[in-house]
């Protein structure tokens, strides 16, 4: 029988791939999508992306969403507790498997697999190990489409946010950063998908720096060394219709 999973779904481009394997392997059944949510803000943590926005991919998927909510700025201990409370409600469930997109970072999946074992829950990683442009190219190929929607300015500057990622993105990044940006360079929300019922509409709303305070102990976020000892640039997307590039307001705020 095939392993009862969740699939942790950010809504970008790793978490969408991974979840096509995921569901072309007959070893799993997912069941339902998990993400981190900000419940100040109503957005997924780091990516900033709208919860309509996290909705409207579930309602595409025909599956549903479970929310972890956490405050506005949670502490490892903080995120601990909710994750460990929310994976054992789901494994009461049934629920046996969680899945990640993860690609090469061998203390972000150490960390979720000392998470998982608390449960316990086994953990797959559909791209372990593969070659960062190999993911992207088979992104591409498979029809998946994404706008970027967070960028580290330790990396990139804001030029990169709001951009499509396509070819021309990764040609246009600076030597040392990762194409998938796994090292958390950058996020990005995935609006058509080759197992959604229908593209999501969006239109590029206002393009807004922030900074962050560095919480105690922060682990696994995948950003460079310590992702919110940095400012991030966050492009707002909006439920709409035709995808607008030129013209986007920008604002800086910290």
């Amino acid at each position: 029988m095939p392993h009862n999973a969740l699939m942790s779904w950010s809504g970008g481009k790793d978490s969408a791939l991974a979840l096509h394997h995921a569901l072309r392997d007959p070893n799993y059944q997912v069941t339902q999508l998990l993400t981190s949510v900000n419940a100040h803000y109503q957005r997924v943590s780091m990516h900033g992306v709208r919860l309509e926005l996290l909705e409207a991919q579930a309602q595409r998927l025909g599956l549903p969403l479970r929310q972890l909510q956490l405050p506005e700025m949670p502490s490892m201990a903080d995120y601990d507790q909710a994750l460990l409370a929310t994976l054992t409600d789901l494994r009461q469930q049934g629920i046996d498997t969680a899945i990640y997109g993860d690609i090469f970072l061998e203390d972000l999946r150490a960390y979720r697999e000392q998470q998982l074992a608390r449960v316990p829950l086994r953990g797959a990683f559909p791209l372990w190990q593969r070659a960062s442009l190999d993911v992207l190219r088979e992104f591409w190929d498979l029809g998946f489409q994404a706008i970027v929607v967070c960028v580290n300015d330790r990396a990139l500057d804001a030029s990169f946010c709001g951009r499509l990622l396509d070819r021309d993105f990764v040609r246009d990044l600076p030597p040392g950063v990762d194409p998938c940006g796994e090292n958390g360079e950058y996020h990005s929300f995935v609006f058509d998908a080759p197992y959604f019922s229908q593209p999501i509409e969006v239109v590029r709303g206002e393009l807004v720096r922030r900074t962050y305070q560095s919480p105690t102990g922060n682990v696994g976020s995948g950003a460079l060394d310590d992702p919110f000892a940095a400012g991030f640039w966050y492009c707002d997307l909006l439920p709409g219709g035709e995808l607008k590039i030129p013209g986007r307001p920008v604002s800086a705020t910290t």
